[in-house]
């Protein structure tokens, strides 16, 4: 990856396409930002980058909201992505091109990568039982499918996995199994599904992922999964589904999951349609362009394996780099409904500044794929003491000055060469730490030159000089050189808070803020008059957006209780006697490793240590967990429950956990507890 500004590069971005079935929230916004403070600074260096992203807008899901809202899909994909861009737009995420898989140019590149693939050999056919509704008239997946779990006869519980005892089976073995869509009881159908033989690429992946296109920790997680053998995927829906039927097979549909990566290339293709870029010197096999993903790392398994075996076997580049990020916590904890804590991005933007979030984001990223936290009294903290206490501060304490005394115009002469010349240099370090998407080390380094600059204005007491007679020509020069202080500052931070940039090139009447305009020292330069740049956070407004998310959530679950299908929530079941539960032997476990298990949607495996001892516990929280923020973590099990043999092995306990709308949390001690401690 070249970082040599005077070579101008070629790069295609993209962000991961969000689903046309949701509103934009605090968590998707992550990968948005950092994508965009990429592209920005990409684009300032002055390369030719495109940052293209779509609505991924197929699916059994989007199928069943219309038909509940009573509208067509394309109808619903359409309304929700004029909200999805104007979210986007609010907090400065500038896109290229914003288009829809249910395009022209997703139909074609959908039909081209699978024929390319069925004529190379690398597609299968065979025949599967599903569950159907014949109600309804379509195959049920596992989601679409309750019951009572077989194991525990708990009711309420979805077909491939129970939430109560962890214990995994196919729908068909559900006590009692009713469509969660219609309330029928399914029937048992066999139907002819395709497959792209993921196998058959196993050597080619192998090298990828040991390529330098996934960070390490993402490429260590891979080894996992050619360990325990790569399986075929199933790439076909039946009808009715919403999305493009397969060529050559009536009444077969892309399962959705295929036809989305391919919306990249269907929106950079519309892209160079409409402005005339080469579309093939970019996709190409032999292509020099650069192409990158941000992706969250709950879909790595999609894009660094299904998604570069496809371009591979279908003759196309494959991506440069795949880059994944963490989860989003607030107050460091998983998103929260019920607390405030889910927050749509049109809620945040009713109270706070968008751009406070960018900055905040920015100074917590790194190039790994830890999660980030966050935590709204930090984040109001670090936005006031840096952005406001720090970097407006220098031009606000300046820019009178320069106003008053040199009548709008900056010295001619550089008061502080040697400052302004350290000022200029060490772009070069920061640019280094942008390119490597070390954004919190680049803002910090930016935040250790506004310290500097705000001692060099103390130090010299402008506001003091200018009350004695004859030094206001030193006064001008000391306030000159602040303003050309500010002004690298603000090529800096132009990336991250692209809008509080605007205003300060508007001030300091410049074309540009890109990076190497800051080569250019201001001399005998004319500014505007000062205008505050951004405002602290108030904590009442961070207050009021929690209480405004809470009320959204009221809102969903009068939606929800609206739209309610024939399945009502179970009953908690009835009482216990105390000696039943004094039976139960509840012990501290440390999680020593955690790992996706291949084919269950909602598991997590779990070796548990209990203090010399370790078990296997098969765990219904995938949804709420990734495996590495796991390993390391305290948790209770049930540790004589009798093992369990499940479809993907030997179950040995229970983890606690609870669970209500807003997900499952796993259930921690205090610290200080030790694995193999019973809990009283």
């Amino acid at each position: 990856m070249s970082n040599n500004a005077s070579a101008p590069r070629k790069i295609l971005v993209t962000s991961a396409l969000p689903y046309a079935n949701g509103s934009i929230h605090l968590g998707h916004l992550l990968e948005y930002i950092q994508t965009d403070i990429w592209v920005r600074f990409q684009k300032s260096r002055g390369h030719e980058c495109h940052y293209v992203c779509a609505d991924d807008a197929h699916g059994t899901a989007i199928m069943l909201r219309a038909e509940q809202e009573g509208i067509s899909s394309e109808a619903l994909i359409e309304r929700v992505s004029r909200e999805h861009q104007a979210d986007f737009a609010t907090f400065g995420v500038a896109f290229d091109n914003y288009h829809s898989t249910h395009s022209e140019e997703n139909r074609h590149f959908s039909e081209l990568i699978y024929t390319r693939l069925r004529d190379r050999g690398h597609i299968a056919t065979r025949d599967i039982e599903q569950m159907y509704d014949p109600v309804k008239g379509l195959f049920l997946a596992d989601r679409f499918i309750k019951g009572t779990c077989p194991k525990c006869r708990t009711a309420d519980q979805y077909g491939d996995n129970c939430e109560a005892c962890g214990a995994t089976y196919t729908p068909a073995e559900l006590i009692d199994p009713v469509s969660a869509i219609s309330g029928a009881t399914p029937e048992v159908r066999s139907s002819t599904h395709y497959f792209f033989k993921l196998p058959d690429f196993a050597d080619f992946l192998k090298r990828w992922t040991r390529g330098g296109h996934v960070q390490t920790q993402i490429g260590n997680k891979l080894q996992e999964w050619f360990e325990s053998g790569l399986n075929e995927w199933d790439i076909s829906r039946d009808a009715p589904y919403f999305g493009f039927e397969i060529p050559d097979a009536p009444g077969k549909y892309f399962y959705v999951w295929l036809d989305a990566p391919i919306g990249y290339l269907a929106s950079f293709k519309n892209l160079c349609d409409k402005t005339g870029i080469d579309f093939d010197s970019y996709w190409k096999k032999d292509s020099e362009a650069e192409v990158y993903h941000f992706i969250g790392k709950d879909i790595v398994y999609f894009h660094a394996l299904f998604w570069p075996a496809m371009l591979h076997g279908a003759e196309f580049r494959t991506p440069t780099a795949v880059n994944c990020h963490g989860f989003v916590t607030v107050n460091g904890a998983k998103m929260s409904k019920s607390r405030g804590t889910f927050i749509k991005a049109a809620t945040y933007a009713e109270h706070l500044n968008p751009e406070y979030l960018r900055y905040y984001f920015a100074a917590k990223l790194t190039s790994r794929v830890d999660d980030l936290d966050l935590n709204l009294e930090d984040f109001a903290a670090r936005v006031n003491a840096d952005l406001v206490g720090k970097v407006v501060n220098i031009a606000s304490r300046c820019a009178g000055f320069v106003k008053k005394l040199g009548d709008g115009r900056l010295s001619s002469h550089c008061a502080e060469p040697e400052l302004v010349a350290r000022f200029i240099a060490a772009g070069d370090g920061i640019a280094e730490d942008f390119e490597t998407r070390e954004f919190g080390r680049a803002v910090r380094k930016i935040m250790e030159l506004a310290d500097e600059a705000n001692t060099y204005i103390a130090d010299k007491e402008p506001w003091v000089l200018a009350k004695q007679e004859g030094r206001e020509q030193e006064v001008l020069e000391i306030c000159s050189a602040g303003i050309n202080l500010f002004r690298q500052l603000m090529v800096y931070l132009a990336p991250v808070v692209p809008a509080m940039a605007e205003q300060a090139r508007e001030f300091l009447k410049l074309d540009t803020l890109d990076w190497a305009s800051r080569h250019e020292v201001l001399l005998g330069h004319e500014v505007a008059k000062f205008k505050p740049l951004m405002t602290r956070v108030e904590r009442e407004k961070i207050d009021a957006m929690m209480a405004a998310s809470k009320e959204d959530l009221v809102e969903e679950q009068k939606l929800k209780e609206s739209a309610k299908g024939p399945l009502a929530d179970a009953p908690i079941g009835g009482e216990i006697a105390f000696d039943d539960f004094a039976k139960v032997d509840l012990r501290i476990a440390r999680i020593a490793k955690a790992e996706y298990v291949e084919g269950a949607d909602k598991l997590l495996q779990l070796t548990l240590d209990l203090g010399g001892e370790t078990r296997n516990v098969f765990a219904g929280i995938r949804s709420a967990y990734a495996p590495e923020a796991l390993e390391g973590r305290l948790t209770v099990m049930v540790a004589n429950l009798a093992p369990r043999k499940m479809r993907f092995g030997v179950s040995e306990g229970m983890v606690l956990a609870a669970g209500d709308d807003d997900g499952i949390y796993l259930l921690s001690p205090d610290s200080g507890a030790e694995p193999g401690q019973r809990v009283r």
